[in-house]
């Protein structure tokens, strides 16, 4: 089943994306300063938030970052490497009323919450509060946005949960 979905609403949901990605960045380039994937992939989608041009560069900057996020040997800066890979590729979500488009929409703050919690060693309160930072961040196209997909599920995972307390979050 397809749902409305703008080219206005993907910019802003993407621009919120960014913010939720550049805000964990520093984990990613403590541990690898010279690789810019990551940050390449936050500009693009900045860029597409101003101007709504999806481009070649975009998506490739987008699968540059999830490599980076593969490469890095640490648990905070992949979470922070999936984040601004999922920035990159907010804009590409599609209009169809699935969990896996939701999760498009739903994985920069998520990952952005599992690099701040990974790197306070896994202090799931931390995780917590930076799930709370990004709904208090959602514009109410953001949140307009997450109420056209199907509801996230508990699950049993830590990363399952935090899809679900974002998801819900931004419902309310």
């Amino acid at each position: 089943m397809e749902i409305a979905l703008s080219d206005e609403d993907r910019r802003l949901v993407t621009h919120w994306a960014a913010e939720c990605a550049a805000r964990v960045l520093p984990l990613f380039e403590a541990k690898a300063p010279s690789d810019t994937r990551p940050r390449e992939a936050i500009e693009g989608a900045r860029a597409f938030a101003v101007d709504g041009r999806r481009t070649a560069r975009l998506r490739a900057v987008g699968w540059a970052a999830f490599a980076a996020a593969r490469e890095v040997d640490d648990p905070a800066a992949t979470a922070a490497a999936r984040s601004a890979n999922l920035a990159a590729a907010t804009p590409y979500t599609h209009a169809l009323a699935t969990p896996h488009q939701s999760k498009h929409v739903l994985g920069p703050a998520v990952y952005q919450a599992q690099a701040r919690e990974l790197a306070a060693g896994n202090d799931l309160s931390v995780g917590d509060e930076e799930i709370r930072w990004a709904i208090e961040q959602a514009s109410p196209t953001v949140r307009s946005v997450v109420r056209r997909f199907p509801g996230r599920e508990p699950g049993r995972t830590r990363l399952a949960t935090l899809f679900y307390e974002l998801d819900a979050g931004l419902r309310r």
